[in-house]
């Protein structure tokens, strides 16, 4: 059994901002829609998954807030082209076979983690689509992650990213990546990190100590006089940044993973896409359709209210 989550606004602004221009005659941007949807497409393509969700982001947990109120302040506001995009996909990810899951002032990571974690329990293999730094840290035994990989001039693979693959790039385990983030910050959520202290000396650190908790306990074992100086200076600030990259992981799911069942509405699916007017991408479904037995609605027919 495989479940997969997808990280949907990490998708929907990748696919914005990688297919400009797109519009129907009617003038609504329809760009985004179609890079997610062929990006989702392919991932079930590749993953073969058993149980599939999109997780959007829903607000931010008020203990982040609470502990740096600039917390994603950084953050420029949706495009505007962008905005009915979002609804369109969040609304019709049913007929393409997916829920579409969120919790009011909860961040997807949270929410990914939440059920990465109960599926696990369950012992079933979990693959997670997402760029996310602070999802690195779920990464071990039956929890890997989703990445497009180019396998030629016209044709992208993929891979999916396990322990050796993340500490490969971050020079620490899996588990250990929140030590380092401790240590740096991130930058792309206005988190600020111990002047000076880049993701290499946040390795180093993190591998001699064991984690930054033990690190605060034993500044002793930092050999470099300044850098231990530097780390006793920013003692709140590290604690504080350890908890900020602190997923909730045990958060109340919003359906139970079993039942997040793969199952596309051709009908109502073609219906929208001809409304988009997307021409390759609507007659490999309407072929897939034909495929399932399917009946497609009419040229003219009009998509149903959502």
């Amino acid at each position: 059994m495989r479940l997969l989550l997808v990280d949907g606004h990490y998708f929907l602004y990748r696919s914005f901002f990688a297919i400009r221009g797109l519009k129907n005659s009617k003038g609504e941007p329809t760009n985004a829609i179609y890079g997610f949807i062929k990006a989702l497409r392919k991932m079930i393509a590749d993953v073969k998954p058993d149980r599939a969700a999109v997780i959007w982001d829903a607000g931010m947990p008020a203990r982040r807030v609470e502990l740096q109120p600039a917390y994603k302040q950084n953050r420029t506001e949706m495009p505007g082209e962008l905005r009915p995009q979002e609804d369109w996909l969040q609304e019709r990810m049913p007929l393409i076979g997916l829920r579409s899951l969120w919790l009011s002032n909860t961040e997807a990571d949270d929410l990914i983690a939440s059920y990465a974690l109960a599926a696990r329990r369950d012992g079933v293999e979990v693959v997670i689509a997402t760029n996310d730094k602070d999802i690195m840290q779920l990464v071990g035994e039956g929890i890997s992650i989703y990445a497009s990989t180019k396998g030629g001039p016209r044709e992208a693979g993929f891979a999916l990213l396990g322990e050796a693959e993340v500490f490969s790039k971050w020079g620490v385990p899996p588990a250990r990546i929140a030590d380092v983030l401790a240590l740096t910050g991130d930058a792309s959520d206005n988190i600020p990190g111990v002047p000076g202290v880049g993701p290499k000396t946040a390795a180093s650190l993190v591998e001699a100590c064991g984690s930054v908790e033990q690190m605060l306990e034993h500044p002793e074992a930092i050999a470099n006089p300044k850098l231990r100086e530097k780390i006793e200076a920013h003692r709140e600030l590290i604690i504080a940044n350890r908890e900020m990259v602190r997923l909730d992981d045990d958060l109340p799911l919003p359906v139970p993973w079993r039942e997040l069942v793969i199952e596309p509405k051709y009908p109502e699916l073609i219906a929208a896409l001809r409304e988009c007017e997307f021409g390759s991408l609507l007659r490999e479904i309407e072929a897939e359709a034909a495929k399932s037995g399917a009946v497609a609605p009419a040229q003219g027919e009009l998509f149903p209210a959502a």
